[in-house]
């Protein structure tokens, strides 16, 4: 079979991908390369400037992401993207900063940083692929496993409650936060393409399926069972107050735009309290008086 580019056909999303690493290391079925499909879409659609983009990710099958996407990429410690991703943020404020993660990174291992970066709404656009387990290292539960579920650290069935993200987000300060699945292709580059250029701390949380480890375990079937089963119960609610989106194990799955609000990002804050001292402060920081011998490592 003749490839698109031996028959005279380019795909415009190959100039976005390191394509001498595709195919992918994903498995048949999970949705984590369709939501990259979505994200490079929306760099198309806001005509991003690649040279400024960098892309944070921690552990796990989505933290592999930024490997393939043709612009800098930071591959850092298990729950630890967003710190990183906030010193990028400030150093250089004329970078575009994506964390692209997957919600064992991000909400179990990483809730805390997740948390205090919405609060502190810091300049970062972080993107979400909730497959509602720990997929790389072995399918164990994690904080957005569906109750009753089965994993490999719940032989029984999970009987602690998942977290809605969405709510957690909106209630630590993001001033962007949406919901969609791996089968709401077009909604998601929307999202994505209007999150790309706000400022302030945005949250885009993407279900997708993991054939390999979750659904195989729960008898879901394969990842067009899933496509099938979020095509069939989800609800578009833009605008629904994330109290409202839990996710519920055969019940509705609510997508949508939730919160778009606008608040002073966590640097312009900064600079607003500190006025004309603010570059003083840049360039020399104040020396923190102390006793001699407090242990500053200096004495």
């Amino acid at each position: 079979m003749s490839t698109l580019t031996e028959i005279g056909v380019h795909n415009p999303v190959e100039d976005f991908l390191r394509m001498e690493r595709i195919p992918s290391i994903w498995c048949p079925g999970c949705g984590i390369g369709t939501t990259v499909n979505s994200f490079v879409h929306a760099l198309i659609k806001t005509h991003t400037d690649m040279k400024k983009l960098v892309m944070v990710s921690g552990i796990g099958c989505s933290g592999r992401v930024g490997g393939y996407i043709g612009t800098d990429h930071f591959h850092t410690t298990h729950g630890r993207a967003i710190p990183f991703a906030t010193g990028l943020s400030l150093a250089n404020t004329e970078l575009n900063v994506v964390v692209y993660s997957g919600d064992g990174d991000l909400v179990s291992i990483g809730g805390n940083h997740l948390i205090h970066a919405a609060r502190r709404n810091v300049n970062l656009l972080v993107i979400c692929v909730n497959n509602m387990i720990y997929a790389m290292t072995g399918g164990q539960a994690a904080a957005t496993t569906p109750a009753a579920s089965m994993s490999s650290t719940t032989p029984y069935g999970a009987f602690e409650p998942d977290i809605n993200i969405p709510q957690l987000v909106d209630a630590a300060g993001a001033v962007y936060v949406a919901r969609w699945t791996a089968f709401h292709v077009k909604q998601l580059e929307t999202s994505m393409a209007e999150a790309l250029k706000k400022k302030g701390f945005r949250f885009i949380e993407v279900v997708t399926p993991c054939p390999t480890l979750y659904q195989r375990r729960n008898n879901m079937g394969d990842g067009l069972a899933a496509m099938k089963d979020y095509k069939d119960r989800s609800k578009i609610r833009n605008g629904a107050g994330t109290h409202e989106v839990a996710m519920l194990p055969g019940e509705q799955i609510i997508v949508g735009k939730f919160v778009d609000r606008e608040r002073q990002d966590y640097l312009t804050l900064m600079r607003s309290r500190l006025g004309a001292n603010f570059q003083e402060w840049v360039d020399a920081p104040p020396q923190v008086e102390h006793e001699e011998g407090e242990g500053c490592g200096e004495c």
